[in-house]
């Protein structure tokens, strides 16, 4: 499982050899199976993930019970709950699997001793970081201005491999539509 994720760091960041023993040696792997938590809202995050294989998502639950998904994390993506990993705060997102998944899991201690390891792996984080803070700043722009059609259209876009994958009522929840009203997209689409 770890050599998918080298082969994702290599594309941004050339590794020696030593460098990728390293990794190796400071990642852990874990499965988790359908509709079970990685992370549960109140507890402090510990840990990113790298999805091998599978989906996760993250989401709040409002005070009504309603789901609301920031964000999900297919198969070559990062997740976390980077306010509580970073901050050590108790989190106030669940990250869970929709799909059975194979994730790689590091810690904040262990990203924290490879950059000074292997240096060259905080530009690798820069990059991701740079790119999530812009496709939320981009997400957060299209649920204020796009309709809900073109926000659908947006997803299928972004994530093609999970249209067909995970339960329609997370789809609907990202793009803020009841699940109903996307059932009425997707005939249209079709």
């Amino acid at each position: 499982m770890v050599e998918k994720l080298i082969q994702h760091i290599n594309f941004m960041v050339p590794l020696t050899k030593e460098e990728e023993d390293i990794i190796r040696e400071l990642v852990k792997e874990k499965d988790v199976p359908r509709k079970k938590f990685m992370h549960q809202a109140g507890e402090v995050a510990s840990y990113s993930a790298f999805v091998v294989e599978g989906c996760l998502r993250s989401y709040t639950v409002d005070r009504d019970g309603f789901e609301h998904i920031l964000q999900f994390a297919p198969e070559n993506w990062w997740i976390s709950d980077m306010y509580s990993l970073v901050k050590n705060q108790p989190s106030e997102l669940n990250i869970d699997a929709l799909l059975d998944s194979k994730i790689l899991l590091l810690s904040r201690s262990c990203q924290v001793s490879i950059y000074d390891r292997i240096p060259k792996l905080e530009r690798y984080f820069r990059i991701l970081t740079e790119n999530a803070l812009a496709a939320s700043n981009q997400r957060t722009i299209n649920y204020l201005s796009l309709t809900a059609k073109m926000r659908y259209e947006k997803f299928c876009t972004l994530y093609p491999t999970l249209i067909n994958t995970i339960p329609q009522k997370s789809i609907a929840s990202y793009i803020g539509i009841t699940p109903e009203f996307l059932s009425k997209l997707r005939a249209e689409r079709n």
